[in-house]
């Protein structure tokens, strides 16, 4: 995938790397071993199999590819540990991590769930920004912020009932919670959650009123399908769409939309007595409404809930439907790897990923561990010579390039205000901040073409390329300039591995390109920024900083960086 221009820069040539050693090959040696003839003493006996030998430790700037995927982002610490377990490994070692807290606790230890926050989304940001730039669950907090980019809510949207900053911590929380765990318990309480009862609006949505005219509220019904689960049309295994006669074949009708809408009435939020001086409700599961609740039968997907069934089975009978309908493993599956590795991965990689998604190898369904697993360790995901394909990688979202430089360098904020504030603002910002996604379709649309552009001409879907006009491009890269040195907030980055290299600008670009870009930089680009930092003094710590901060914001500008290959 190609970079939107940032400078005139040669191409990258990745080396080729060495992928872990391989099971089928093991498997082979294993098969070729003869197993005795049958008769006597005359057979010789069959030889011992070569083992195969353990998979070589990844490379440096193997570690480092793979953090850019995995993680929210590299730093010379999380790179040793990739070396030492090995990509499983230190899977392994982030899927048995504790949580690292919540964001609802640091929300009340702040002192924010007085009644007089109740109508302010104050402690949001600083807790939102403070898990993604210092949490060491690193891998948790880089799945749970995919999956926010999927099922989504924004806080602008949470109307109706105050606290809104802790209605949105809340669903950050609920995501977090299961990022490893069963895709069909997430629905399930995604389904529950107030925030997305607020956000998609069915929240106390009631059963048709034949006086009024009044019809159950359709909002979630059709999300919950279209972008949520089953998508617009049906798909194959891997991802690509069921074709009868050339045409393609709708997943639901509007039928199918106005059936599902009525298992979604009578839900509301559990008041307690009523009580919303403080917003302890708002992290609890709806509860029901028994009078706007529809009894009637209930037709969706080729499903029928009999009248008379309570609207809690009837919940839990429609979701078992949906999320056993064929598409959900290619819909999901694609989804996650665009926004963990590449944005048009191939049909047989997502096939792959589905299959693991449908089984994961204990005939558990859904198990989000082993998916995250599989998606990660996939070939195509590892395999580094596959990055000099124009149609592979994926455009940098500009929260992670901020993120990314963050982790890093150990960025911190001493005060323990990570005072950040919403990042929405293109010209200003990063056109994008946690949980502020302008619509229920995300920041940018899975399958988003930039018009009149070479990538359509390809055929190449590009969604991060959705938030990239003129604003945003010089808007992202002034406030990284602003952030590298030092001037957002109190927020606070640890140069000490750059500065003993500053005096030498080829060694302090070499390691930022190590770091921050798994050495995607090619030689030629390297060059022309050694050249640019090597004009600027040296000698003192004050030029010091100064030549960081320059070789900082050049990488993180190029193009090379910008699309993670």
């Amino acid at each position: 995938m190609n970079a939107p221009t940032v400078c005139d820069l040669e191409a990258p040539a990745p080396a080729p790397i060495a992928t872990p050693g391989s099971l089928a090959a093991l498997a082979s040696l294993m098969a070729l071993a003869a197993c005795g003839g049958g008769g006597g003493d005359s057979a010789a006996p069959s030889p011992a199999p070569t083992p195969a030998p353990p998979p070589a430790a990844p490379t440096s700037a193997e570690a480092s590819r793979f953090l850019a995927q995995a993680s929210m982002g590299a730093n010379r610490t999380q790179i040793a540990r990739v070396q030492t377990l090995g990509y499983a490994g230190w899977l392994d070692e982030q899927f048995a991590l504790p949580s690292s807290g919540t964001r609802w606790d640091l929300l009340v230890a702040a002192g924010l769930s007085d009644i007089s926050y109740k109508n302010t989304q104050a402690g949001f940001d600083p807790v939102a920004w403070a898990k993604l730039l210092s949490a060491p669950d690193t891998l948790r907090q880089r799945i749970t912020l995919a999956l926010s980019e999927i099922f989504v809510v924004a806080i602008d949207g949470l109307i109706g009932l105050g606290w809104k900053q802790f209605t949105a911590a809340a669903y950050l929380d609920l995501l977090e919670a299961n990022a490893f765990g069963s895709h069909r318990a997430l629905l399930q309480q995604i389904s529950l959650s107030l925030a997305m009862g607020e956000y998609l609006t069915f929240r106390a949505s009631a059963k048709a009123n034949a006086t009024t005219g009044a019809l159950p509220d359709e909002n979630y019904a059709r999300e919950l399908m279209q972008l949520f689960t089953i998508g617009l049309v049906m798909l194959n295994a891997d991802g690509t769409p069921k074709l009868a006669n050339g045409a393609t074949t709708d997943t639901y009708t509007l039928d199918d939309i106005t059936g599902l809408a009525r298992v979604f009435t009578g839900w509301d939020a559990d008041l307690a007595g009523g009580n919303t001086k403080t917003p302890d409700f708002v992290r609890r599961p709806m509860t029901q409404v028994a009078s706007r609740y529809e009894t009637g039968a209930k037709t969706f997907l080729g499903t029928t809930i009999a009248a008379g069934t309570d609207a809690s089975t009837g919940l839990t009978l429609a979701l078992d439907a949906i999320t056993t309908h064929a598409n959900v493993a290619p819909f999901f599956s694609h989804q996650l790897i665009q926004r963990i590795v590449t944005s048009n991965p191939s049909p047989a990689y997502v096939a792959r990923i589905a299959a693991v998604f449908n089984d994961d190898g204990s005939g558990a369904r859904g198990n989000l561990r082993a998916v995250v697993r599989a998606l990660l360790l996939d070939d195509e995901a590892r395999n580094a010579s596959l990055a000099a394909s124009t149609s592979y990688g994926k455009l940098r979202e500009p929260m992670l390039r901020f993120i990314g430089w963050a982790r890093a360098f150990s960025a911190t904020s001493p005060s323990g205000a990570w005072a950040i504030g919403n990042t929405g603002d293109a010209a200003k910002g990063l056109a994008q901040s946690p949980l502020r996604s302008p619509s229920v379709f995300n920041f940018f649309r899975p399958g988003y073409v930039p018009p009149n552009s070479a990538l359509g001409s390809a055929a190449l879907v590009a969604p991060e390329f959705q938030l990239a006009n003129e604003s945003s491009v010089v808007g992202c890269i002034n406030y990284l300039q602003r952030a590298v040195a030092g001037s957002i907030a109190d927020i606070t980055p640890d140069y000490s591995t750059l500065t003993p290299l500053a005096d030498d600008a080829a060694a302090l670009l070499t390691e930022i390109n190590l770091v921050l870009a798994a050495n995607q930089l090619s030689v030629a680009t390297i060059a022309a920024l050694v050249a640019a930092v090597q004009t600027m003094p040296s000698g003192t710590d004050a030029t010091r900083r100064n030549r960081i901060n320059a070789a900082l914001v050049l990488v993180l500008a190029a193009p090379e960086y910008i699309v993670q290959k």
